[in-house]
């Protein structure tokens, strides 16, 4: 059985509209294709923030975390779909987890005023980020 988020236009308003089935959100947000330097330029940088908690094959980068698991090889161990629900909303899988939901914008706390009603990440970069992890399929590098 899926949740359907509220009712609305696909894409006008601050988040998408999606349809969650089997542990994932099979259709790309909006219908959009990313893109995967887009993608790769989100993870490494300041906007998705997220080697703050995970390694990446991204060796120009000298600091990534180990809070969360590594990205490396995720796009063979998770479908585009279940990343695709991890990145909108990781509390879906765990109600405890620390990784920001990053295209909700309701019950959150904490938000800062001026962020309010404002997703992390777009639609489209949601997207971007999906179609950089699901090409990385290679094991992590050996020390």
């Amino acid at each position: 059985m899926g949740f359907k988020a509220p009712e609305a236009d696909a894409c006008t308003g601050p988040v998408a509209t999606y349809h969650i089935a089997d542990d994932g959100i099979p259709a790309p947000l909006c219908g959009l294709t990313g893109d995967a330097g887009r993608g790769r330029e989100i993870v490494a940088g300041r906007q998705g923030n997220c080697l703050a908690c995970h390694a990446a094959p991204i060796p120009e980068q000298a600091f990534h975390g180990d809070i969360g698991p590594p990205l490396h090889g995720i796009g063979g161990r998770r479908s585009a779909a279940a990343l695709r629900l991890q990145l909108v909303n990781a509390a879906h899988f765990n109600e405890e987890t620390v990784m920001p939901p990053f295209h909700r914008i309701e019950g959150l706390t904490g938000v800062r005023k001026d962020r309010l009603g404002q997703p992390l990440l777009t639609a489209a970069q949601v997207e971007d980020v999906i179609a950089y992890l699901t090409i990385l399929t290679g094991p992590p590098p050996q020390d």
